[in-house]
């Protein structure tokens, strides 16, 4: 069971999705800030910038899966981070992608180390998200995050 989310969910017209038991990613968040990481070239959607996260196995909730996650990608505390809640952002048969609501527990950005999925890692104040070039599913769902924390500045 440990490890059994890794693999592709094909979908209508030739779509794939990354994870088994549908993905997770964490949007974690220390003030006005968002920890968000730049995806190697050799990852799906390589180049682009998106919030730390992957594949759910089959025992793990999506909050579990994305600290996990987070801590494998980032280097992490998890004992520093406190979740807040769960919002499911894209959603097709058979596979679901959640976005995982988190804050740090000082609000104070945590101190990160990016593995070989990352070029690079970085806390960015939300208004600046939109000036990056942003993973498309990120990208699509940044609106409806960004209100579900409450966040209701510029996004130009």
């Amino acid at each position: 069971m440990l490890g059994d989310g890794n693999g592709w969910v094909h979908g209508d017209g030739g779509a794939k999705y990354w994870g088994l038991h549908g993905a997770a990613g964490l949007f974690l968040r220390a003030g006005g800030t968002v920890l968000v990481q730049h995806r190697a070239t050799w990852t799906a959607q390589g180049g682009t910038w998106g919030i730390p996260g992957g594949a759910r196995d089959s025992h793990e909730t999506p909050a579990e899966a994305a600290l996990r996650e987070t801590v494998e990608e980032c280097g992490i505390d998890p004992s520093r981070v406190a979740v807040e809640r769960e919002l499911v952002t894209m959603e097709v048969p058979g596979w679901s992608y959640t976005t995982v609501i988190a804050r740090t527990r000082d609000d104070a950005p945590l101190d990160v180390v990016p593995n070989e999925e990352s070029d690079e890692l970085r806390w960015v104040l939300f208004d600046d998200l939109v000036h990056l070039p942003l993973h498309p599913g990120f990208a699509a769902s940044l609106e409806t995050v960004l209100a579900a924390v409450g966040h209701t500045g510029t996004h130009d």
